[in-house]
């Protein structure tokens, strides 16, 4: 087996969000399939898309501007903790030198009330890098990356997801 070297890598794609987004989900970096196809969750193996599109009832996304809409029909914004990195290929465990984004853009234009990571490094990164600046403590989703599926199958990665209809819903009440 033949690792990969480090490779520092600069955030390549634009936050998806409009005025109506109130839940922000984060993973960490795009993974180097997703910045050669010019998206979010673009390795074939990744659940992401279809998670979402069970919790939200809705057609399963197959390009670009189908994801977009999935996001911002759910009042949803969708980017990334980091801004730039060194990483080796997708391994999230491997990033060192990590620099946030900036979100001011997306809380100055957008309704945020809660943010989502999808997995722990995102968490992790963003209780570090961000929370500070933002002001919005993070709830961790699992990861839908090929490599978590051993942990969480479709069915209880859908499961998980759920908060993210359920929030939307007004008569939702979480047991406290």
């Amino acid at each position: 087996m033949i690792l990969s070297k480090y490779e520092k890598v600069t955030h390549p794609l634009e936050p998806v969000f409009c005025e109506n987004s109130r839940f922000l989900i984060l993973g960490t970096m795009p993974s180097p399939i997703s910045r050669e196809n010019n998206f979010y969750y673009s390795h074939p193996q990744n659940k992401f898309w279809q998670v979402l599109s069970a919790v939200f009832d809705c057609s399963l996304p197959f390009n670009v501007e189908a994801k977009k809409k999935l996001i911002l029909n759910n009042n949803l914004a969708l980017w990334d903790v980091l801004s730039t990195c060194e990483i080796k290929g997708a391994s999230d465990d491997s990033i060192r030198n990590p620099v946030a984004n900036d979100f001011s853009e997306i809380l100055a234009k957008a309704s945020i009330e809660r943010v989502f990571t999808t997995g722990l490094q995102a968490y992790k990164l963003y209780n570090k890098l961000c929370l500070s600046s933002v002001g919005i403590e993070a709830i961790q989703l699992p990861s839908t990356s090929p490599a978590n599926q051993g942990r969480y199958p479709l069915n209880l990665l859908i499961e998980k997801y759920m908060i993210l209809r359920d929030l939307q819903n007004p008569l939702y009440c979480p047991v406290t």
